[in-house]
């Protein structure tokens, strides 16, 4: 005989749609489509109406969406925050826990603890191609492979500009490389491949997995000059949030050794900011293009209709937010990335529960029908989208090699620098900016202390061994 509670569990079970590989009406299993970009940060984004930015077909992409409208990356124990999130992405692991495996990615491929060779043993026809940026062989991970972009830094683009007659640096112009290495713009080329693919899956009956990784918007943000001329540098608008020279920085990894950082001269003016938005805002719009060029051919393919189309970043960018112009830090803006969901089932409209964009890949394994891994920690988003869920974390963790940590909370964030003694707290709700530090407040006593009681036992889910000092510890 079945008790009460189960007899209500198999109702709530039976009035769910179905949400895995019957999602076709002929039984086929759905695609997958993920677009991905790099540096994108949640602001920069036409849909949001948050900034100038124009992404006219991120814009339509987003009208048949579910936003999810605070998607994080969980942080990273590299400078260069796109290894770690791309590894977690790939391995559904926390970030201290995926960080063991970073030099060893390949041994995991071969295990099989990859998000493609999970798609390939379901039967997915599996492609690739843009910046692939993990230790790991791409033309083994995927069955189609296409060419793997990084464009490489060139001196110029750094300490620009230092005055309004400054053209030690133009992004349309080819003689840098980077983008333009080889005569066709990276993001073109990520474009152009993706399309060639979607008309050979046209082709056939097998489910397909495509993972579309462009590189753009990280820097050198290089376009075509009419990309550059939609934003003239005088209307730029400068972040609310603007400062010449952010006060902790020396001391959390912020300083003019950080790459990310030497891009404007120290301390930050507008027109520096402005210059750098500007491009920001260009390269942007460019790849968007190339974006809209994907999407036309997956309506073309006949197959939009099955397929499950993701868009997000690996991470956000400050650019001029904070007086800082990368990502190695715990702010929004630099944490939190744009993430769309569309196909079969799928409402448009937004959500606000706090999700990391690597929640992406349980999600795809729970769609094709594939059990989720022991070893995959993230959580699917389909609890959210149709099991009337309301979270799927109770709080959001962040860290930043052993200088920086957060936790984000009902509204707050605490924000942690061991090596500096310094505790922030800001109201995110009335304080969107992150602008005005409650850290000392004696009305905020409590919800420190409720911050960081958070902060420790997500310290032990994602394998966090950082102590936290006591010049820390004597501020909660």
């Amino acid at each position: 005989m079945l008790r009460s509670g189960s007899i209500a569990l198999l109702l709530a079970l039976w009035a769910l749609p179905a949400i895995s590989a019957a999602a076709d009406p002929n039984g086929a299993k759905p695609n997958f489509l993920l677009i991905l970009t790099d540096d994108q940060s949640y602001e920069a984004v036409g849909y949001r109406g948050m900034t100038q930015v124009q992404t006219p077909h991120l814009d339509q992409l987003a009208k048949r969406s579910l936003s999810f409208t605070h998607a994080y990356n969980q942080g990273s124990w590299s400078p260069a925050v796109c290894f770690a999130s791309r590894l977690m992405l790939n391995t559904g692991r926390f970030v201290w826990h995926a960080e063991p495996h970073f030099q060893t990615a390949e041994k995991e491929r071969q295990a099989g603890r990859f998000w493609s060779e999970s798609m390939k043993r379901a039967g997915y026809d599996t492609y690739m191609t843009g910046k692939w940026h993990l230790r790991a062989n791409a033309q083994k991970a995927f069955d189609h492979v296409g060419t793997l972009t990084l464009p490489l830094h060139t001196p110029e683009q750094y300490n620009r500009p230092l005055s309004e007659d400054d053209v030690t640096w133009q992004p349309w112009d080819r003689k840098y490389e980077g983008y333009w290495k080889g005569g066709k713009h990276a993001s073109e080329i990520v474009g152009d491949e993706a399309v060639e693919f979607l008309h050979q899956a046209a082709q056939r009956e097998q489910p397909f997995f495509m993972y579309v990784a462009f590189n753009a918007p990280h820097d050198p943000r290089q376009s075509p000059k009419r990309y550059v001329d939609m934003y003239p540098r005088d209307q730029i608008e400068v972040p609310a949030n603007y400062l010449p020279e952010y006060p902790e920085k020396d001391l959390i990894g912020l300083d003019d050794q950080r790459r990310d950082e030497r891009l404007a001269p120290f301390p930050r003016t507008r027109l520096a900011v402005q210059t750098h938005r500007q491009e920001y805002f260009a390269i942007i719009t460019h790849m968007d293009e190339q974006i809209g060029k994907i999407l036309q051919a997956l309506r073309e393919s006949g197959k939009e209709e099955n397929t499950y189309v993701f868009f997000t970043s690996d991470h956000g960018l400050a650019v001029g937010h904070h007086g800082l112009m990368g990502k190695q830090n715990m702010y929004d803006h630099s944490s939190r990335v744009p993430l769309l969901m569309a196909g079969p089932s799928v409402e448009p409209g937004t959500n606000d529960a706090a999700v990391y964009l690597q929640d992406i890949l349980p999600t795809t394994l729970e769609l094709a029908g594939i059990a989720k891994p022991e070893y995959v920690e993230f959580q699917s988003l389909t609890p959210l989208i149709w099991g009337g869920e309301t979270q799927s974390y109770d709080a959001i963790y962040n860290g930043y090699l052993d200088l920086q940590r957060s936790i984000t909370q009902d509204g707050f964030k605490l924000i942690m620098y061991p090596p500096a003694g310094v505790v922030k707290l800001f109201d995110l709700r009335r304080d969107p900016l992150e602008m005005n530090n409650l850290a000392a407040d004696p009305l905020q006593a409590v919800r420190r202390k409720d911050l960081y009681q958070a902060f420790r036992k997500w310290q032990q889910k994602t394998g966090d061994s950082l102590v936290m000092p006591e010049s820390i510890v004597s501020q909660i």
